[in-house]
């Protein structure tokens, strides 16, 4: 708890210090899909009945949304975003497929430079949060452990029209692979074809296309611009 507050108190003292010492800033929000990749289960043979094969989770689609501040130093800016993610990919078991599914919130601290014009590239370190995770046919009261970390490292480029953005980021967890045992519904009409099995590999990364607008931006507020921390 210490540790979290001195870390709140360290972000919140450098974007001061980056508010008040910026050639410009902005604030707001963004949104848009996401392609999830990862997750790995192998079944355990037990009878010599069981599937025990290793199933490779198809990537799917889903979104995320949320906010960022940035502070722009000449071609040098510092962006930390807040994001949540809805996110999943799905497993092609014998009999039927399972829904692999997390939520999360992502709190990135980004640095960028601008290479050309409207292009920025970018890179940081990410806190992520996870908020829900279940896997489709899971046996109940079995916990879904996606992370032994929730450090992630996010990378990027995004370039700016006006007030909106276009962003094309990889966010990659830095979690190690750590297996588990699983037992999945087998039996009857529900039964997916596997029982007992190894969760080879929880972890998800995820490629976030963006769309972002700045709902305020000094640059196009030169009138309103004062210095001092805004927190």
């Amino acid at each position: 708890m210490i540790m979290n507050k001195a870390l709140y108190l360290l972000v919140i003292g450098l974007l001061c210090f980056s508010a008040t010492n910026a050639q410009e800033f902005s604030f707001g929000i963004k949104g848009g899909p996401s392609y999830v990749m990862g997750g790995q289960i192998t079944g355990r043979v037990g009878g010599g009945t069981d599937f025990g094969g290793t199933v490779e989770a198809d990537s799917k689609f889903k979104y995320h949304g949320g906010g960022f501040f940035e502070v722009r130093f000449n071609k040098f800016m510092i962006r930390p975003e807040l994001i949540y993610s809805a996110m999943e990919t799905e497993f092609g078991f014998p009999r039927r497929p399972s829904t692999y599914a997390v939520e999360k919130i992502s709190v990135p601290l980004l640095f960028g430079y601008n290479v050309w014009g409207p292009l920025d590239i970018y890179a940081g370190p990410a806190y992520q949060k996870i908020l829900d995770a279940s896997l489709e046919g899971n046996e109940p009261d079995q916990p879904v452990i996606v992370q032994n970390s929730p450090l992630a490292a996010q990378a990027g480029i995004k370039a700016a029209f006006g007030r909106f953005e276009l962003d094309l980021r990889y966010d990659r967890t830095l979690a190690s692979k750590e297996p588990y045992i699983i037992n999945i519904v087998n039996g009857g009409q529900d039964g997916y074809g596997i029982n007992t099995a190894d969760f080879d590999d929880s972890r998800l990364n995820q490629l976030l296309l963006s769309i972002s607008f700045k709902i305020f931006d000094s640059a196009a507020n030169p009138g309103r611009r004062k210095g001092g921390c805004y927190f």
